[in-house]
């Protein structure tokens, strides 16, 4: 059976992409980052997200991989996703299909001042 974890907008499978498809795998997990595009991304706000995904995978390292870890780490990733988007390293996608701000309603700058 493929473990996975799947949040709102984290998706992790422990399997690698072949072909695309993706295939069972014991030593490979992917990452589907935001598959809804409800976030503006940029490369550093991704390698970011990697760099925190290879961390908390890291520090499950030697230990047997089961669903629970993976929901674990898939997360604490969601919970990092809203600590950017909350520093304004990401920002809502106004275009998405999906507009329900799940991580907290869009800060908006009053006219007149700056930040």
């Amino acid at each position: 059976m493929l473990l996975k974890s799947t949040t709102r907008h984290i998706r992790i499978y422990a399997a690698e992409v072949q072909n695309n498809e993706l295939v069972e795998s014991e030593n490979v997990l992917t990452l589907d980052i935001d598959p809804d595009n409800e976030f503006n991304w940029n490369e550093d706000s991704l390698r970011e997200i990697y760099r925190k995904f290879d961390e908390l995978v890291g520090a499950y390292d030697n230990s047997d991989l089961t669903e629970y870890n993976l929901r674990s780490i898939g997360s604490d990733l969601e919970h990092f996703m809203r600590s950017l988007l909350q520093k304004g390293q990401i920002s809502y996608n106004l275009e998405s299909r999906v507009l329900n701000y799940s991580m907290g309603l869009p800060q908006v700058t009053p006219q007149g001042t700056s930040q």
